[in-house]
């Protein structure tokens, strides 16, 4: 730092490469030799996040954690999100040092300015995990286990309205051995998870700050893993929550933090840090992150561990779909077709009219609408749709007159034709639907096209990925195979052996299947696919994956990439919102909002002219 300007390379090159007590020896040494404060001088020569990263680095762990809080009490708003993070995932002694660092430097007890600055329940969690009194026993009593699971049932699911505080004190005091078995407890008694019923019983920060409570009381790693994915994906990166966590757990957990990141969003995040950050900032990020393991494929024991238990969760727990569009009650379809009729007679079409109708009747009773037209008027619904409606409108609306039957055979044909075919419209139908749907779905195909879907996918595509696909029209029968066919993956024929499997057998064989792989080989099913194959194959086995897995996270992926950066899919987008809205579009928004950080009614509404459809 001596002279005109500063040598930044040597800097973070010395900085990164110590650790923080070995900093803090330097600190002292610094003023020794020089009589200077070393972070005074550094934040006197460094500017911006470059700047913020490396003074961060320089204090000790409580003093940071002290720091983080005050910055987010301060002020006008608070940052609800940083006091979630740290207060959730610090242990008794880290939070006891952090509350007497917070005393020394800055003469206040944070107790006070965090129950001055929050309210509610939230206000009443946070401060039971500032008492720094979790039970640390590592011995756990089966009949407490099992009072607290019907306990927490009790509280929540079992009555209209919630108990909070019994969800506080169970939560917030009981050691993470007990809290484990619970959890575990819960699923197998009610068949869904902690954190769905959470999700069902709480809201805003209080439900947030008990769901990220849960996710370290599962995994330390995967709570962090989750955090950083979410301060880089989209537009900007939230730069406080990447240089916190990298900072704080850098000396402690990374590694696995790192194979958590690979195995839930089935990318490095070494390689996320790269394309999200710039300059001195990003190479002090990637020396902190240690290394790229994206084509490493082996797991650390604690990732492989998640691994194994996430498939057990998929093969175990029967997720309760739940749609956003039902039967209207008190349906009249003559009293419907009549009004449909007025809404497009004459000069203009009340387009607000039609969505009111057709937004908020099931399917069923759409068919019964259409017949209803024609018996009263003798018109046909759907040509006077098409005559009066246009561009993305006209095709929704249109979508969801069709029966699904239809709808489904209708967005196969418009994948194919024309010039180029869109893969991925052709993967996500198929991987998705029942085998009565794809059954269904042929003869509807056959009615409208005289022509079999088998026939237009092979024209329409080729080699192995025609092959997938043209599996996939069976259906999934419940065969079974012996394991060393998935786990012989070194094989020549690897393609023909993952089709014959992952294309032939039911989602719950498949959970296992990919539960015993991980066990056996200690390595992700999905980093094989990613490493092995390529092109249309490997997207079709990676869908056929993530469905397996979480069929609602799947398709928020899908909707979340047909919306974001310049322009939108709106034929994905269309697909995906009329085939969900009655089978499980709800469970599609929470996991939207879980993996996205927002709605998405607030994604539809900042990409689309159609919020007014309220499909969502």
């Amino acid at each position: 730092m001596k002279g005109i300007g500063s040598d930044k390379e040597a800097i973070l090159d010395l900085v990164t490469s110590r650790s923080n007590a070995q900093r803090h020896e330097i600190v002292a040494a610094y003023k020794s030799s020089f009589g200077q404060d070393l972070i005074e001088d550094l934040k006197y020569e460094l500017t911006g996040k470059f700047e913020r990263l490396i003074v961060s680095l320089m204090r000790t762990p409580p003093y940071h954690d002290a720091k983080e809080i005050h910055d987010a009490v301060k002020g006008t708003g608070t940052d609800e999100k940083c006091l979630i993070e740290i207060l959730a995932s610090r242990n008794n002694q880290q939070i006891q040092d952090m509350v007497a660092a917070y005393r020394d430097a800055y003469g206040r007890e944070m107790e006070e300015d965090i129950v001055a600055d929050t309210s509610g329940h939230f206000k009443k969690m946070l401060v039971v995990l500032l008492q720094g009194t979790r039970d640390e026993s590592e011995d756990v009593d089966t009949e407490l286990v099992a009072e607290d699971v019907q306990d927490l049932y009790a509280a929540g699911e079992e009555q209209w309205g919630t108990e909070e505080a019994k969800f506080i004190m169970i939560l917030g005091n009981r050691s993470m051995p007990h809290l484990r078995q619970v959890f575990d407890e819960y699923e197998k008694a009610y068949e869904t998870t902690i954190e769905n019923s959470i999700k069902s019983e709480l809201s805003g920060d209080f439900e947030r700050l008990m769901l990220a409570v849960v996710q370290c009381i599962r995994s330390v790693p995967m709570f962090f893993a989750r955090r950083l994915y979410k301060s880089m994906k989209g537009l900007g990166t939230a730069d406080n929550t990447l240089i916190r966590i990298m900072i704080c757990r850098s000396e402690i957990d990374i590694l696995d933090i790192r194979e958590c990141f690979r195995l839930r969003y089935e990318k490095s995040l070494y390689n996320m840090i790269k394309d999200d950050t710039s300059g001195d900032y990003k190479r002090t990020l990637l020396n902190l992150c240690g290394g790229d393991d994206d084509l490493a494929g082996e797991f650390f024991p604690e990732a492989a561990q998640m691994a194994y238990k996430m498939w057990e969760v998929s093969a175990t727990i029967k997720v309760k779909l739940r749609p956003t569009v039902r039967p209207a009650s008190g349906f009249d379809p003559a009293a419907d077709a009549q009004a449909l009729r007025k809404a497009m007679k004459g000069f203009g079409t009340d387009e607000d009219a039609i969505i009111d109708i057709v937004a908020n009747r099931s399917n069923d009773q759409r068919q019964e609408i259409r017949q209803a037209f024609k018996s009263l008027l003798g018109r046909d619904l759907m040509k006077d749709l098409k005559s009066e409606l246009s561009k993305n409108l006209e095709r929704l609306i249109i979508g969801l007159m069709l029966t699904p039957a239809e709808f489904d055979a209708k967005m196969m044909r418009k994948a194919m034709e024309g010039v180029g075919t869109d893969e991925h419209a052709l993967i996500e139908i198929l991987v998705t639907r029942s085998n009565e749907q794809i059954q269904a779905m042929n003869e509807a195909y056959l009615r409208g096209y005289k022509k079999t879907l088998e026939d237009a996918i092979q024209s329409e595509t080729s080699g192995h990925f025609c092959r997938i696909l043209t599996s996939l029209l069976k259906g999934f029968p419940p065969l079974r195979q012996e394991l060393a066919e998935v786990c012989n993956a070194g094989s020549d024929d690897i393609e023909i052996k993952f089709m014959s499997i992952l294309c032939t057998r039911s989602f719950p064989h498949l959970c296992k299947v990919f539960q015993e792989f991980v066990r056996k080989t200690n390595k992700d099913i999905e980093q094989i696919i990613k490493k092995e194959m390529s092109g249309d194959v490997k997207n079709a086995f990676y869908a056929i994956v993530c469905s397996v897995k979480n069929q609602p996270s799947y398709l928020a992926d899908r909707l979340y990439k047909a919306m974001k950066g310049l322009g939108t899919d709106d034929r994905a987008l269309i697909r995906i919102m009329v085939s969900r809205s009655e089978v499980d579009l709800f469970n599609i928004r929470k996991e939207f909002k879980e993996t996205h950080d927002a709605s998405l009614h607030e994604f539809i509404q900042v990409e689309t002219s159609l919020v007014s459809l309220r499909l969502y």
